[in-house]
């Protein structure tokens, strides 16, 4: 079978096409014909070694998964072969390897599909769903002013509107076009700013009657985290998740004082901590629920060929792309 890994470090180009042998599942384990596998962020984070882990050499991506059962390993008896499915490979032993033809993986972090609910669909749920679910739950939106960057992203697309669902006050969208921008706001954001606009935080506070946004969350790195913390409303509270948003955050001695002294809080946030595989089921069902009742949308996304990783990673790293990123068949 196909599978895609790199033996070094580096660009889009590090990634290769091998032929491997076909995984057969053992007990307890199901073998996956891998219908979509999703790319993220933090993979080409790893492929660079930027990471906060440095994966071993070789090395094959991919840890959110949707196919078709094609055989069952032994004593597996609540899943039949031929039924669709997801698997949160980073809950698993293994953790990674999905951008493959097959995966064998514990029947313990499956999750049935509804019909409807097209595999590439089911992989924008497992990683970025959770995320956006978890940092909702950990953090209110209820009665508030929420800012979100990377608004057309994966997470940030899942954030307006489970935000907009849990009574947020005023939803604003953050990304870096117009165009980027009108999908936000047609999913159902209040406002929209384009951070690439040196005046950008006079626009959130304008839009916030001069108070600045009571919630943040920003996974957008560089100079955004220290200007959103400057804009932070009076016991408002910045939340940081994914590795970029930490690269060059650097709060001086007044950034604190005003952090202290405006009851103001920045807190951190990994997905990892929150998941068990006994709660996957639920969490990820509620998400799979909304999708197929029209409640939550997912931003059209791209798909490429497996053997096409690279174009793949490429076109992620280049921040031009928009919904989720799948590799197919």
């Amino acid at each position: 079978m196909k599978a895609i890994q790199y033996s070094r470090f580096g660009g889009p180009d590090v990634l290769e096409t091998v032929e491997i042998d076909q995984p057969s599942p053992g007990p307890g384990e199901v073998l996956i014909a891998v219908g979509a596998v999703g790319v993220n962020f933090f993979e080409v984070l790893m492929r660079q070694d930027r990471y906060v882990v440095t994966p071993p050499l070789p090395f094959s991506p991919g840890v959110e998964i949707a196919g078709t059962i094609a055989a069952l390993g032994e004593g597996v008896t609540t899943f039949s072969v031929g039924e669709r499915v997801a698997a949160a490979l980073y809950l698993a032993d293994r953790q990674s390897g999905g951008y493959a033809d097959y995966v064998a993986v514990s029947a313990d972090v499956l999750v049935r599909l509804p019909e409807t609910l097209p595999f590439a669909a089911a992989t924008a749920l497992q990683v970025q769903g959770l995320t956006a679910l978890h940092l909702l739950r950990s953090n209110p939106a209820a009665g508030r002013n929420v800012l979100v960057s990377a608004a057309a992203g994966g997470v940030g697309s899942l954030l307006v509107q489970l935000a907009k669902r849990a009574g947020a006050k005023r939803v604003i969208a953050m990304a870096s076009s117009n165009e980027k921008l009108a999908l936000a706001q047609d999913i159902g954001a209040d406002a929209g700013i384009d951070y690439t606009r040196p005046d950008w935080p006079e626009q959130v506070r304008a839009l916030t009657d001069g108070a600045g946004p009571d919630l943040i969350f920003d996974a957008s790195g560089g100079d955004i985290p220290a200007q959103c913390l400057a804009l932070l409303a009076p016991f408002g509270r910045l939340v940081l998740y994914g590795p970029l948003s930490i690269a060059d955050f650097r709060p001086d001695a007044e950034a604190l004082k005003a952090l202290i002294f405006g009851n103001r809080a920045i807190a951190g946030f990994s997905l990892l901590p929150h998941l068990a595989p006994e709660r996957l089921v639920h969490d990820l069902g509620e998400l799979f629920a909304l999708v197929t009742a029209g409640e939550l949308k997912l931003l059209p996304g791209s798909s490429f060929p497996l053997a096409q990783a690279s174009a793949a990673h490429a076109a992620l790293e280049s921040r031009q792309s928009a919904g989720k990123l799948v590799l197919v068949p």
